[in-house]
């Protein structure tokens, strides 16, 4: 069997050559532009890769909800294992990958929780049932039946009837403050692009590499 030949993007697509990008955030955000337009679902899904306790690694797919120069924010509930596993173990890593682009971007980096603030904020744009769904799921634990889900959802649909749903207390978001991030565009005959951004710590500056694929 041979490989289909990848996409050959036209310059208007690819905005030139990457590789020649000062900084990985404004490439970041031109690519996640890209990535809304192309991609037909969740261009926002991102891997998460967390450690457990045993320093065994583990890793879900969740979504980015905010980015900015301090790193790329997701939301969670803070009983689940992910949550536990990110208070015991602060680092993390993340990997999007836009089949549509034939793109790749990974990074990883230190973790800290985003501010009550941030988190009331995101948590006041999602749609009702979203947040009432919050409020019903015991993430991470063992659910005896649909059912009992239903039956607590109908619970805090019929509690939280009028007004505002209030953020969860056991509900939040943290932010992955990258330390390296890669770049990678697939090419014809797998004569791929490949950049790395690398910084000692989120205060210092970044150095670029450009890697064989």
């Amino acid at each position: 069997m041979t490989e289909a030949a990848p996409i050959e993007h036209p310059s208007w697509l690819t905005g030139g050559d990457f590789t020649e990008a000062g900084e990985p955030f404004r490439l970041f955000a031109a690519w996640f532009a890209e990535a809304k337009r192309a991609e037909p679902v969740n261009p926002d899904a991102m891997a998460l890769a967390t450690v457990d306790a045993d320093g065994l690694p583990n890793v879900r797919m969740v979504l980015l909800k905010g980015f900015d120069e301090r790193g790329f924010v997701f939301y969670t509930n803070l009983g689940s294992v992910k949550a536990h596993e990110l208070d015991g173990a602060p680092k993390a890593a993340l990997t999007f990958y836009w089949k549509a682009l034939q793109r790749q971007v990974r990074m990883r980096g230190s973790v800290e929780a985003v501010s009550a603030e941030e988190a009331d904020a995101y948590f006041a744009s999602r749609s009702r049932m979203a947040q009432i769904g919050a409020w019903a799921s015991k993430q991470s634990t063992v659910l005896e039946s649909r059912m009992a889900f239903e039956k607590a959802v109908a619970r805090f649909t019929a509690k939280f009837t009028i007004g505002a749903v209030p953020r969860p207390p056991f509900w939040s978001g943290y932010r992955v403050a990258p330390t390296e991030i890669e770049f990678w565009q697939e090419r014809l005959y797998r004569l791929h692009d490949r950049i790395t951004f690398r910084r000692s710590d989120p205060a210092t500056s970044w150095t670029k590499t450009r890697l064989y694929p």
